[in-house]
């Protein structure tokens, strides 16, 4: 199973109701707050995030089985967990980065 989630925006500018998340240093936004399911995400300049994750803008997709998707693929943030019950990674794919979420 994969299902469209949500579309993730670099930006430098503040937007409304900004989550902050200390562990990576970025603000961002609630994708169920926006019509088409964007997230903004801001990043302090210490962020510890870098390369195309920080700098290129990202689609997301909800998995059934993480691991699955991410073999044979060019893994640029292997899978964590950023709240409990969600386990995210990262690949880069043509030039494009694309998140891969696992709920429960």
């Amino acid at each position: 199973m994969r299902k469209f989630h949500h579309m993730g925006l670099p930006t430098d500018e503040v937007q409304p109701n900004e989550t902050y998340v200390p562990a990576t240093k970025v603000w961002v936004t609630e994708v169920d707050a926006h019509p088409y399911k964007v997230e903004f995400l801001r990043y302090e300049s210490d962020s510890p995030v870098t390369g195309p994750l920080r700098d290129l803008p990202h689609i997301a997709f909800e998995t059934d089985d993480i691991h699955r998707e991410l073999e044979g693929q060019e893994v640029i943030q292997e899978p964590f967990v950023p709240m409990e019950g969600l386990t995210v990674a990262f690949i880069v794919k043509d030039g494009a980065v694309f998140e891969f979420m696992q709920f429960g």
